[in-house]
């Protein structure tokens, strides 16, 4: 229905891979990364992305049921321990490394 998802949070993390090597161990580490974050109240799922323009790119994009639950987690003690996997993939040729977005309007 229209504008279920107003109020959801969409966190989007830059993360890169160089070659065929570096691909896959993003893909492990956002594995590990998506097994822990599937239990924290709130997170609602997340997606790995590449962009078709540039395959050296790509983003984990999650999703939250509000951003209070974002930011709990967010300040809590397990946020670093559970995303330090993809950290050393993070892509720094972007000004931050990652974007927050609350959900204005969805069909």
């Amino acid at each position: 229905m229209p504008g279920e998802d107003r109020g959801q949070v969409r966190v989007v993390v830059y993360q890169a891979a160089y070659d065929e090597g570096q691909l896959a161990a993003v893909r492990e580490a956002y594995h590990q990364v998506s097994e822990r974050l599937a239990k924290v109240p709130g997170m609602l799922g997340n997606e790995l992305l590449r962009s078709p323009a540039d395959p050296t790119a790509l983003a984990v994009m999650s999703r939250w049921e509000s951003m209070e639950a974002f930011l709990a987690w967010e300040a809590g003690a397990e946020h670093r321990q559970d995303t330090a996997p993809l950290r050393p993939f993070r892509d720094t040729r972007t000004t931050v490394p990652f974007a927050v977005y609350e959900v204005d309007a969805a069909y």
